[in-house]
């Protein structure tokens, strides 16, 4: 772990896994205790996918073998915790460019649903419901696969180069 400094605010950075580290395709435990290591977990996940310039980061992504990942596309959901997440409902289709903090450089197209309702929990251990379409889908079915062990790469339809992608 490193400590960064951000716009002022003092940031706890974890590092990043990249392949090929087995924790990346290991199928990750559900969390039982939700206490302050959990919410420091999160916290930590959160200002290391900031500092790595990323939308969704999931805690074997930093060696923890734990259903705990966190997503912020930028938009006006801003930043959810997904703690246990479990797809309940998926519809449509939508392929897309996706790229992972643990693969840096690579990028392909990927098939997702295009919108999911997804029940998780919160760091009190709250269930909630969230319903979810778009860029904000992708993102939360890529960190939920993470959980189990499921890399982007396998459902890699083709590769891109960096400057295909949009904006």
């Amino acid at each position: 772990m490193s400590i960064a400094c951000i716009g002022g605010t003092t940031l706890a950075v974890l590092s990043i896994v990249e392949y090929p580290a087995d924790v990346l395709e290991t199928p990750c435990e559900k969390v039982k205790r939700f206490d302050r290591g959990l919410t420091k977990l999160l916290n930590d996940m959160y200002d290391t996918m900031l500092d790595a310039d990323g939308v969704g980061l999931a805690a074997p992504q930093v060696g923890i073998l734990q259903q705990v990942a966190v997503v912020d596309i930028g938009d006006e959901n801003g930043r959810i915790e997904l703690i246990n997440p479990m797809i309940l409902e998926s519809t449509g289709e939508q392929v897309g460019p996706e790229g992972c903090l643990s693969f840096p450089g690579l990028f392909g197209e990927v098939r997702r649903y295009d919108t999911i309702k997804v029940r998780a929990q919160n760091r009190r251990g709250k269930m909630y419901i969230l319903k979810a379409s778009g860029y904000l889908a992708r993102a939360i079915q890529h960190e939920i696969d993470h959980l189990h062990g499921i890399l982007f790469t396998s459902k890699v339809l083709k590769y891109i180069d960096e400057s295909e992608l949009e904006g």
